[in-house]
């Protein structure tokens, strides 16, 4: 019996002790773990490095915009061919459908006197392609009928012509749709980041660095009242004059990406629209905007005249002379003067 007993204790002793050790290492390398992780935690980042992290994310995010924009025309302009095709088919469906009847009268009246033509027969067929096969019967019908299956032949061709070029634009339209949604996508996660970002600053902040949501004061600032007068005194023309006067009256509008007014903006939708109230047509994007016009240098800079930023020619505003221009920043702040010299210029166009 006592044999039986002293290696149980030494069993449960032995347990004991290891469980101890055990607990007493944990323990150990928890605490390790603590002072481990206290000791390498990432830096809270300064409100400096904020705004250079939401700048680039802005600037990311306006890249994916103008790509939007550039594929959001291009799916506008393949949806409305699109349409024209399918409303141009459905003319013409209407119109052979005419012939096809004004055929059937005929066929009508010759099975009565005792017969139906052959051509008649397959120009009432169902099926197009036994219809258009059997051409060569036309010449046994009268000049009249003939005329009339030669017009419904001529109309089934194009019929199928049409919708062969429906089905090609709506597979781009398809194409041209989900590249808009990655895009989105891109434009909606940084946007996102950005925001989050922000929310680390305090209000005070956040005006210091230039991304208050709220810049109505530059309305009425002494450089947005003067801006105008001495605009449409320089200005070439006056379009380029109609166009800063329109941009000057939507200072403090808000910034929405794919924004062409008349309440909103993005940047290049804020000079599509400032132009399209002075009569003239530009591009919707950035990358096609500089072309719109003839390039000019910086030193020829007048009123009017678009002003291009960053390597990718991602951002415009609208110059306004003294080395101002009129833009739409970025979702933190709403269209606003702002000095030329704030982004890294790329280039700049006389469109007017």
């Amino acid at each position: 019996m006592g044999t039986h007993r002293r290696p149980r204790q030494r069993t449960t002793g032995g347990g004991r002790a290891r469980t101890a050790a055990t607990i007493t290492l944990a323990g150990a390398a928890t605490a390790t773990g603590l002072a481990a992780g206290t000791g390498h935690a990432d830096p809270e980042p300064t409100p400096a490095q904020v705004k250079a992290k939401v700048d680039k994310l802005y600037q990311e995010a306006e890249v994916a915009t103008e790509k939007y924009n550039g594929a959001k025309e291009k799916a506008d302009a393949a949806e409305q061919r699109l349409e024209k095709l399918r409303d141009e088919a459905a003319r013409k469906a209407a119109r052979l459908n005419s012939t096809r009847e004004r055929l059937g009268s005929v066929a009508a009246a010759q099975y009565r006197s005792g017969g139906l033509d052959p051509a008649l027969q397959l120009a009432l067929s169902a099926d197009p392609d036994r219809y258009l096969d059997g051409a060569a019967f036309i010449e046994r019908v009268g000049s009249r009928q003939a005329a009339a299956v030669g017009r419904a032949r001529e109309e089934l061709r194009e019929i199928e012509q049409l919708r062969g070029a429906a089905r090609i634009e709506a597979t781009s339209l398809t194409s041209r749709r989900a590249e808009l949604k990655r895009h989105r996508t891109t434009i909606t996660g940084k946007l996102d980041t950005a925001r989050r970002l922000l929310s680390r600053l305090t209000a005070e902040e956040r005006a210091r660095l230039g991304h208050g949501t709220d810049d109505r004061a530059s309305r009425s600032s002494a450089d947005s009242r003067d801006a105008l007068p001495a605009a449409s005194a320089q200005a070439p023309d006056s379009r380029a004059a109609a166009a800063v006067a329109y941009a000057h009256r939507k200072l403090g509008s808000p910034y929405v990406w794919g924004a062409t007014g008349p309440d909103a903006f993005d940047c290049s939708g804020l000079t599509q629209a400032a132009y399209r109230a002075a009569g003239v047509s530009l591009p919707r994007t950035t990358y096609a905007q500089i072309d719109a016009g003839r390039r000019v240098s910086r030193s020829e800079l007048r009123p009017g005249d678009l002003v291009f930023f960053y390597s990718g020619i991602s951002h415009v505003g609208i110059y306004i002379g003294e080395g101002q221009m009129i833009h739409a920043p970025n979702p933190s702040a709403p269209v606003r003067v702002a000095p030329v010299d704030q982004m890294p210029f790329a280039g700049a166009a006389r469109v007017a």
